[in-house]
């Protein structure tokens, strides 16, 4: 699975940090401001994704889910001020709440210490990044990013987000490899469409917020494991 690898590209929300339920709950407290109550976070989760697909070619496809919330709750703010009160709420989880998924902080030093180049390839928004990298001391007290990433990129950095294959193409040609020696590690089915579009074999590490696309990301992966502590002691018995 590692050999012949060199470059290892990770995934942020729900692949290296729990954050997928950060942003149900920024969502819900969201519509609730907007006027409305929605119990349902699965739901809430859903339409996000739906639409972020949907968008996932746009210049901000963050904002056009802003705007189909204006629309879906009729509400009086313009899609701009909806932007700024999900990430006014969602600042506070950033720096407080959200930390690295159990031993996730190991593995990347493992792999680090192997000599593989690690990088993050996210779609959240570079602010996001910075807040997580430079705010929350948890994270930071287990892993300098600086030291261990050789990038951390956002959506910014490129025009279309995954499932398009752009940030992982960006990737190869910054640092100069092929497909065939990289690896992604991912939780959801839209990164793993964007790791194959891009020719890439992907690992899917597990989360609670994509158990419905369960089956059929195992049935697609190279590889599929529960824990960080899962995928450590694999990457030991197959590297030393």
């Amino acid at each position: 699975m590692f050999h012949g690898k060199k470059v290892i590209i990770f995934d942020m929300d729900g692949t290296l940090i729990d954050s997928i339920g950060m942003w149900n709950m920024v969502d819900r407290e969201l519509i609730q401001m907007l006027g409305h109550e929605v119990f349902d976070e699965i739901m809430i989760q859903q339409q996000r994704d739906e639409i972020l697909r949907t968008f996932s070619h746009s210049n901000d496809a963050y904002l056009e889910y802003c705007a189909f919330l204006k629309e879906t709750y009729q509400a009086s703010f313009s899609k701009e001020e909806i932007r700024n009160l999900r990430y006014e709420i969602a600042t506070s989880y950033m720096i407080e709440v959200i930390d690295f998924k159990p031993d996730a902080e190991k593995f990347l030093h493992y792999l680090k210490d192997k000599g593989f180049t690690l990088v993050i390839a996210s779609t959240t928004s570079d602010a996001n990044l910075k807040t997580y990298m430079s705010l929350n001391h948890k994270m930071g007290n287990k892993v300098d990013f600086e030291e261990i990433f050789a990038l951390v990129l956002g959506r910014d950095v490129v025009s279309k987000m995954k499932p398009h294959p752009e940030i992982h193409h960006f990737i190869m040609e910054k640092l100069r490899v092929t497909s065939k020696e990289c690896l992604i590690v991912e939780d959801s089915l839209i990164g793993l469409e964007a790791a194959e579009n891009a020719g890439i074999e992907t690992i899917i590490m597990y989360d609670k917020y994509s158990e419905n696309e369960q089956f059929e990301l195992e049935l697609r992966a190279l590889g599929s494991f529960k824990t960080y502590q899962e995928l450590l002691a694999y990457a030991q018995q197959e590297l030393g």
